[in-house]
C-alpha cells in the first residue's frame, strides 16, 4: 500500500485532546505528590521531616527557597520552624507571627492559598515583620497545611527572582502542603508519645510502688525497678514473656489467673491482701488498661498491676485489734464475776417470787446478750482488719455437713427441719475456713429465729463457673423493700423483728466474710414470701474457661 492508499491519521477532537492532557497532568501531579509523600515519610523525626518536606517540595517547584510555620495554640502564633534556601535566618531566634496578622496569618484564617507576586516593602501593610523584606523575595505563595479539619501551619515557597506561579502549580501546592501536614501532624504526634513514655518511665522506675504490666495475653511488657528488688527478679529476662513463667510466689501467681478473669469490664480493678515472707504485707492491684482506637474508641490494652507495701497499716490494724481484745477481756471479766454471782444466787435462792424470778432473768438476759455483743464486735474487727487472714484449700463439702450437724439441736427445738441441696464434687476452695463457718451458721441462726416452729430451712451449695455460692432460704416473714439495702449494715434491725433475739452484727459479719473473700453477700426477698441471702465467692484458682457471675 503506497502513501497515497493510506488513510489520513484522525484527529483528536478539541475536547478529546484537552480530556488527555488533563488525564496527563492528573496523572503527572498525582506522581510528584507521591514522590512528596514518600519522601516525607521516611521519618517520624519532627526536625527531619520538616527539612525533608522543604528540598521534597523545591524538587517539584522550581523556586529556590522554602519555609514551614507551624501554629503554637497555646501562645496564639505562627512559629517559623524550618527554612531552606533563604539568605536570612528565620528559624535560630523563630519568626512569630501573631494568629489573624499578615499573610501568614491570612493563610491561616481562610485556610486559603495566599499569593504574593512582587519584592515586598517594609512598609507594606501585609507584611507583619517588617525585617522580611530585606530577603528581597520576588515571589511566594503561602499553603496553609489542613489535617483533621483544622490549619496546622503553612507552607511557603519563595523566589529571588521574579515567578509566575502557574495555576496547575497552585493545585499542586494546595494538595503537597496537606500531605506535608498530615506527615508533619504524625511527627509531632510521634514525638508526643515519647515524651509521654519517657515521663512514664521516669514515674514507673522512681515509685516505690513494684509495678507489672501485661499485654492482652498476659506478657510482661513493663517490670519496673521496685517489682526487680521486690520479686528479686531481672526484668531483661521476662519482658514479652507470660507472667506465668516469672519465678514469682505461686500466690501472686494465683491472684494473677484470678484478677485477670475477674478484673471489671470497666475502669474498676480487683484487689488482693498478700501475704509475702518476713511478714510482708501488699495490697495487690490489677486494673485493666484501655487505648483509643484509630475510631477513637476505647479498646482494651491489657493489665497493670501495682502492688503497694502495706506493711505498716497491717502493724496498725493489729496493735488496733490487740488493743480490742484486752478492752474485751477486760469487759469479760466483770461480766463473768457478775454471770458467776447470778448463778449462785439463783442456786442458793429458795422460793423466789415470780417478780423476783423477772427481775433475775432479764438480768441474765442482759449479761448473755453484753457477752455475744461483744463476741460479735470483736469478730468483726478481726475480720476486716484482714489480719491472720488465712488462704487455705478447704472442702464445702465438709464446711457444710459440719454447720448442719451444729444446727441440729436449735432445729430439733422448734421441730424445724433442713434440705440440703449440695452439688457432688465441688472444687476445692481456697479460703479461711474459721470465717466462712462463723458466716454460714450465722445465716443458718438467722433463718432459724425467723422460720415458723415446723417449717423447713433450705441450704444449697453450688458451683458456678470460677464462683461458689452458699444460699440459705427461709419461709419466715420477708424483709421490706426499703430495708434489704441497709440488712448487712452494723446494728440494723427492722423493727417489726426487734424482740427477736439478737445484736445486729450476724449478718454485718457474713458481709464482712464474703468480701474479704474478695465475694459478695446479697439478699432477694418478697414480704410475706420469705428471704434468702447468699454469699457469692470466687474461686482462687479458676479454670481456664470463662463463665456468668450467677445471679
Amino acid at each position: 500500500m503506497n502513501a497515497a492508499e493510506r488513510p489520513p491519521k484522525r484527529r483528536r477532537t478539541g475536547s478529546q485532546g484537552d480530556l488527555v492532557d488533563r488525564l496527563k497532568r492528573q496523572t503527572g501531579q498525582i506522581a510528584v505528590i507521591n514522590t512528596v509523600v514518600t519522601a516525607v515519610s521516611q521519618s517520624l523525626d519532627l526536625n527531619e521531616t520538616l527539612q525533608t518536606a522543604l528540598r521534597a517540595v523545591l524538587s517539584i517547584i522550581p523556586v529556590e527557597s522554602s519555609g514551614i510555620s507551624l501554629v503554637d495554640e497555646q501562645a496564639g502564633e505562627l512559629v517559623m520552624r524550618a527554612q531552606y534556601g533563604l539568605r536570612l535566618d528565620f528559624v535560630t531566634e523563630p519568626m512569630r507571627i501573631k494568629m489573624g496578622h499578615g499573610m501568614s496569618g491570612q493563610a491561616v484564617t481562610t485556610g486559603e492559598l495566599v499569593v504574593v507576586r512582587g519584592e515586598l516593602d517594609k512598609d507594606d501593610p501585609r507584611l507583619y515583620v517588617p525585617a522580611f523584606a530585606n530577603e528581597a523575595t520576588r515571589a511566594m505563595v503561602l499553603a496553609p497545611m489542613h489535617v483533621r479539619g483544622k490549619v496546622i501551619g503553612v507552607l511557603s515557597v519563595m523566589s529571588h527572582d521574579p515567578y509566575d506561579f502557574s495555576e496547575e502549580e497552585l493545585n499542586l501546592l494546595r494538595l503537597v502542603a496537606d500531605q506535608i501536614g498530615i506527615a508533619i501532624d504524625n511527627a509531632r504526634l510521634f514525638e508526643a508519645a515519647k515524651r509521654e513514655q519517657s515521663r512514664l518511665e521516669a514515674v514507673l522506675q522512681s515509685t516505690a510502688d513494684a509495678i507489672i504490666a501485661l499485654d492482652l495475653r498476659g506478657n510482661v511488657s513493663v517490670f519496673n525497678q521496685a517489682a526487680e528488688s521486690l520479686f528479686k527478679v531481672n526484668s531483661d529476662d521476662w519482658i514479652g514473656k507470660s507472667v506465668l513463667d516469672v519465678p514469682l510466689p505461686e500466690l501472686i501467681h494465683d491472684k494473677f489467673k484470678q484478677g485477670i478473669w475477674q478484673a471489671p469490664a470497666e475502669n474498676g480493678n480487683v484487689r488482693f491482701d498478700i501475704a509475702l515472707e518476713g511478714d510482708h504485707f501488699y495490697l495487690m492491684i490489677l486494673s485493666r488498661v484501655y487505648a483509643h482506637t484509630q475510631t477513637d474508641e476505647m479498646q482494651m490494652d491489657g493489665w497493670v498491676t501495682v502492688f503497694q507495701d502495706v506493711t505498716h497499716l497491717k502493724e496498725a490494724e493489729r496493735a488496733r485489734l490487740n488493743f480490742i481484745q484486752q478492752a474485751a477481756h477486760d469487759l469479760r471479766n466483770p461480766l463473768g464475776v457478775t454471770l458467776s454471782a447470778l448463778t449462785m444466787l439463783n442456786r442458793n435462792w429458795k422460793e423466789p417470787t415470780p417478780a423476783d424470778q423477772e427481775v433475775f432473768n432479764i438480768a441474765l438476759t442482759g449479761i448473755n446478750r453484753m457477752q455475744d455483743l461483744i463476741d460479735d464486735l470483736l469478730n468483726l474487727e478481726h475480720i476486716e482488719s484482714g489480719v491472720d487472714f488465712r488462704h487455705e484449700p478447704m472442702s464445702i463439702s465438709e464446711l457444710v455437713e459440719r454447720c448442719v450437724g451444729d444446727m441440729g439441736p436449735m432445729l430439733q427445738r422448734r421441730e424445724q427441719k433442713m434440705m440440703v441441696v449440695a452439688e457432688p464434687s465441688l472444687p476445692t476452695f481456697y479460703g479461711d475456713e474459721r470465717w466462712l463457718y462463723r458466716a454460714l451458721m450465722n445465716l443458718l441462726s438467722n433463718a432459724h429465729k425467723y422460720t415458723p416452729i415446723g417449717s423447713m430451712i433450705k441450704l444449697r451449695a453450688s458451683a458456678y463457673g470460677n464462683y461458689m455460692v452458699l444460699s440459705v432460704e427461709d419461709n419466715g416473714p420477708g424483709i421490706p423493700m426499703d430495708a434489704q439495702l441497709k440488712i448487712f449494715d452494723r446494728f440494723f434491725r427492722i423493727r417489726t423483728t426487734e424482740k427477736v433475739p439478737g445484736t445486729g452484727l450476724g449478718l454485718a459479719i457474713v458481709k464482712s466474710v464474703a468480701e474479704k473473700h474478695g465475694g459478695r453477700a446479697y439478699v432477694s426477698s418478697e414480704p410475706g414470701y420469705g428471704a434468702t441471702f447468699r454469699m457469692i465467692l470466687p474461686i482462687s484458682k479458676p479454670d481456664d474457661e470463662s463463665s456468668q457471675l450467677p445471679a
